[in-house]
């Protein structure tokens, strides 16, 4: 069968353009900045930054009013001329619990599950980065956005006592403590958040999931520990209840090593011995928070 040759008219149509496209020769940059651009984003975009107006709002106000009552007991200290702060350092983040809860609930889906719905996760792992890259850089975000809420009116606080001459000794201990606390609490509320949120693509489950398990998991086990207080003699049992819920947990990780005072019923806070139980919960939460994101980003990068 005899091939059609082109008239001198379509010959002259048929062109090869150069349009200048040509191999990359600059530096390739790898993993470790693929995983420090991807970190970068994430802690960026917890606080709505290079993101529209709307996404800024919530992630501010909860910062706004994490440092507000800090503003305004150094108001107060100083005004008074008290001789101590009307809150311990480690004791501040307890009592916003709430406020860092709702902060985490709202950022954790933002976080992970717009990659699960859209299905970009695949995208990530085309260029150099692993599934363990993207795991950790997402958690660091996560838990640095959660340090520095918690972080920030501990250094009001800490500012403000100075400014009141209060003793300096005494100040730089109780804020060393209280970063100490926070940062655990970061590292433990990011986890448990990350896992619920890569659970499920819609965000609005990933947020009422998280704010279901902070929320009534330290209800449950307050109340529980307030009617134990009530009824029974032995303190034992109200202590250990505390290992079911992670504020709780935080709360006896910091009475039994970093002198702050219990929030349990009766100030029953647990032993050094039994604060050991309550520090290797936290950082088995905090390993196998890590690990079940592994495992799920697996199955979700195929």
């Amino acid at each position: 069968m005899a091939v059609e040759q082109p008239t001198a008219r379509e010959a002259e149509q048929t062109r090869i353009h150069n349009i200048g496209y040509r191999s990359y020769d600059g530096p390739r940059l790898g993993r470790a900045y693929a995983r420090r651009s991807l970190y970068s984003q994430s802690l960026r975009g917890a606080y709505g930054l290079g993101r529209s107006v709307k996404s800024k709002v919530l992630p501010m106000l909860l910062f706004v009013v994490m440092c507000v009552p800090a503003l305004i007991m150094v108001a107060v200290a100083v005004a008074t001329k008290a001789k101590d702060l009307p809150v311990e350092y480690t004791r501040y983040a307890i009592i916003m619990q709430a406020v860092i809860g709702l902060y985490v609930a709202s950022q954790a889906p933002q976080s992970v599950s717009r990659d699960l719905r859209f299905k970009t996760v695949p995208l990530y792992f085309s260029r150099p980065i692993e599934t363990a890259d993207y795991v950790r850089a997402k958690y660091a975000a996560l838990a640095s956005a959660m340090f520095i809420l918690t972080a920030a009116p501990l250094i009001v606080l800490y500012v403000g006592a100075l400014l009141s001459k209060l003793d300096f000794a005494h100040q730089t201990k109780g804020f060393a403590e209280g970063l100490v606390s926070v940062a655990l609490l970061s590292l433990l509320f990011s986890g448990i958040s990350l896992v619920i949120a890569a659970a499920t693509p819609r965000r609005g489950f990933g947020i009422a999931a998280v704010i279901a398990v902070l929320t009534i998991s330290y209800g449950a086990v307050s109340t529980i520990q307030a009617i134990a207080h009530v009824h029974a003699a032995d303190s034992t049992a109200l202590v250990w209840m505390g290992l079911f819920s992670p504020v709780t947990l935080i709360d006896g990780v910091q009475t039994a090593f970093l002198g702050a005072s219990s929030s349990f019923p009766g100030g029953h806070g647990p032993s050094s011995a039994q604060g050991v139980v309550f520090l290797l919960v936290v950082l088995g939460l905090i390993a196998g928070s890590h690990g079940l994101l592994m495992r799920r980003y697996r199955k979700a990068g195929l």
